[in-house]
């Protein structure tokens, strides 16, 4: 099948060839032909299957070349979990409908209201958003979103993870009941099922490779002592012939201090986490987009919305907490008919979790050991704090209601 059998307009047919697609994928062959005849769709796809333009190319066809266009209102609202992730669809939308007259437009915190608020009066024909941002625009009367005949949801899942869900709630107060709604997970929970039973008319839903990592993406184990996971990070890096690198772990903390470390030995990396500035969560994306950074240290939650095609390999530095997480996270790699790696770091701990994954995955995941590397190096021995000198000795601290925390209640020591 072709772009062209899809019918859609020519100018959109123009924005599809000078992006570079050939032929659409799976979802998009199942996808955009119900979504072009006004069926509400629940899409039910991993990272890397070209979801976005699943419903990006369908949603600017309708919105061209139907009523409105004249009347610059908000007639598609996407609702998105990250701010990330947003900008990537914004960028769906430049791209592919550079040959026509729609603008679209972020909204997300961390960003300029002021901004915002000047776009939005300017007009726009479709707002893509996180619901916290958008919820701040509604509440102070910046937007209007009684136009809007298309509402997206992406990744439902995570925005329900995040305790978005309240918030979605409230949105959807404010768009006509009479719409076209369209849903995209990764995966399929009860409250996902409850919430798109409330929200969409008899939806047509189109399942690809449902909780199954990508098959042109390759999966190695590495078994390495907790203390030694930097250095063996280090020399990995050191040993493959990768482009561009994105490395996951799972705590903001651990993706800076990681961070810091491949850049002390000489790595061109970039942390991408929850406490930074928008300013600085940006630069990374761009810097490891352009090249800039050849390695990306990120959280799940920060990397969603990271889309760039040239990543080689993703390596778990920490182990994800469920098989869906593991393909959240492979699916970085291995896209656009590429073939990508992922290397994930194994400790003792983590073996239970491994076996839960190969059976959920219904695979095998290879282990393997790293070439030269010393893995009897002890962990060092932690150093209890140096005495202070000329220090008057402390009384024990007494807590609330005459309770020692060590000695127990009522129990602290007269001093002598």
């Amino acid at each position: 099948m072709s772009f062209e059998a899809f019918g859609l307009d020519a100018r959109i047919l123009q924005g599809i060839r000078s992006s570079g697609y050939k032929t659409p994928t799976p979802v998009q062959s199942k996808t955009i032909p119900n979504i072009l005849t006004g069926h509400d769709v629940m899409g039910l796809a991993q990272t890397g299957t070209g979801k976005t333009a699943a419903f990006v190319l369908p949603m600017l066809n309708r919105l061209i070349n139907s009523p409105g266009i004249k009347r610059r209102a908000v007639r598609a609202l996407i609702v998105a979990p990250t701010r990330e992730l947003a900008e990537q669809i914004d960028e769906n939308l430049r791209v592919l409908g550079k040959g026509t007259p729609l603008k679209s437009m972020t909204v997300y915190g961390g960003a300029s209201v002021y901004n915002q608020v000047k776009k939005l009066h300017r007009g726009v024909d479709i707002v893509v958003a996180c619901p916290g941002r958008l919820l701040d625009h509604i509440n102070q009367g910046n937007v209007d979103l009684s136009s809007v005949e298309m509402l997206v949801l992406d990744e439902a899942d995570r925005m329900l993870d995040m305790g978005f869900l309240p918030d979605i709630k409230k949105i959807l107060r404010h768009v006509p009941a009479k719409r076209q709604t369209l849903l995209f997970s990764a995966t399929m929970p009860d409250d996902i099922r409850k919430l798109s039973a409330q929200i969409m008319n008899r939806p047509v839903v189109v399942q690809v490779d449902h909780s199954m990592p990508a098959k042109t993406v390759s999966h190695a184990l590495y078994p390495v002592p907790e203390h030694l996971k930097t250095p063996f990070l280090i020399r990995l890096l050191r040993n493959i012939e990768s482009e561009s690198v994105l490395v996951f772990t799972r705590t903001k903390h651990r993706a800076k201090r990681v961070t810091d470390k491949l850049q002390k030995d000489g790595f061109t990396a970039a942390p991408l986490q929850g406490n930074m500035t928008q300013g600085r969560r940006q630069e990374s994306l761009n810097g490891f987009r352009s090249g800039k950074y050849r390695i990306l240290v990120a959280t799940d939650i920060a990397a969603r919305g990271v889309d760039v095609s040239s990543i080689s390999h993703v390596i778990n530095y920490d182990m994800p907490d469920t098989a869906d997480a593991y393909t959240h996270r492979v699916g970085r790699t291995g896209r656009a008919a590429r073939t990508g790696e992922a290397f994930t770091l194994v400790t003792q701990a983590d073996k239970p979790t491994v076996q839960s994954f190969e059976r959920i995955m219904g695979m095998k995941l290879a282990s393997r050991e790293l070439e030269g590397f010393d893995y009897n190096v002890t962990a060092p021995r932690k150093q209890a704090p140096a005495p202070r000198r000329n220090a008057a000795p402390r009384k024990q601290a007494v807590m609330a209601g005459g309770r020692n925390k060590f000695t127990g209640p009522r129990a602290h020591r007269r001093a002598s």
